[in-house]
């Protein structure tokens, strides 16, 4: 069997395609701005999302372009969180996979707008005809993408995080933020394929269960990165939570419950997954892999 490794990476060319033909920089005045989404948006490393949706859209036949698509727009919704959550009046970092941000390789400005560019685009792909045949199906991936983005999703977790700046939270508050702020677009990715497949409820609340393991496993070892990684390593600053006073579970686990932690949720994962069987094995490799990843 072709390694994960492999899978992974031609998975992420498979969409490192698409994004850059999508992308194409338009020759206007506003060139600037699509220079920069796709500088925000291409060499995008290891595309983790798009690749849970494509694997989960696998588990029920669905055609390999219509996940690409599906797959591509989730990830310029991920970019665009990146480029905003990285300006000086969030997160204010200056490195991300390795090179510099976007706000600082241009300006902020040209970094805000780049960023409302992507999302609207990333709309605009899911509910092109190419992605799925059914406007019934186009409009439900558009709606839960919109929902797993928005201010009970994503961004409401980015809100969480930012309070967690000014106030001492407990595990809980921790695992919300995190469900927030990076599960659901997880969840969302492990979704779409079930929505693309038009599957039965069993399968996708399995999917949506295998998600939320993964996403606080995917997390703690976010956060087990930020205090043993190196820059070098992780392509972005490191030990920014513990500077700034944030509650991690690394923080209030310490490093070696949170790794038994995210051990521990990634075999509960693995197991929502058994009602697909053998179909299932790259999602079973997956789970495994993001607790054990250095970047």
């Amino acid at each position: 069997m072709t390694s994960l490794s492999d899978v992974l990476a031609d998975s992420a060319a498979q969409v490192e395609k698409f994004l850059d033909q999508l992308l194409a920089v338009e020759d206007a005045t506003e060139h600037r701005l699509h220079e920069a989404m796709r500088y925000a948006s291409l060499e995008g490393g290891k595309r983790l999302r798009p690749f849970l949706a494509m694997q989960s859209a696998s588990l029920f036949g669905v055609g390999e372009r219509s996940a690409l698509r599906t797959g591509s727009a989730l990830e310029l919704v991920h970019c665009y969180s990146l480029v905003h959550d990285d300006l000086p009046a969030m997160d204010d970092d200056d490195l991300r996979r390795g090179k510099p941000t976007v706000h600082k390789q241009f300006d902020e400005a040209t970094a805000i707008l780049s960023g409302d560019a992507l999302l609207p685009l990333a709309f605009e792909v899911l509910g092109h005809p190419e992605t799925h045949p059914n406007a019934n199906v186009r409009i439900e991936l558009v709606n839960a993408l919109a929902r797993a983005s928005g201010a009970c999703g994503m961004v409401g977790g980015q809100m969480i995080d930012l309070q967690a700046e000014h106030e001492a939270f407990d595990i809980a508050q921790i695992t919300r933020l995190q469900r927030l702020k990076t599960g659901e677009l997880i969840a969302y990715a492990c979704e779409a394929g079930a929505i693309l497949g038009q599957a039965s409820k069993q399968s996708r609340e399995a999917l949506r269960d295998y998600a939320h393991d993964l996403g606080l496993a995917f997390q703690i070892a976010d956060d087990l990165l930020d205090v043993e990684g190196s820059i070098e390593e992780v392509g972005k600053a490191v030990n920014k939570d513990a500077d700034a006073g944030k509650a991690t579970f690394v923080s209030i686990l310490g490093t070696e419950r949170a790794r038994s932690q995210a051990n521990r949720l990634a075999d509960q994962a693995i197991a929502h997954l058994s009602i697909f069987g053998d179909k299932a094995e790259r999602l079973c490799q997956v789970a495994k892999f993001v607790v054990e990843r250095k970047s």
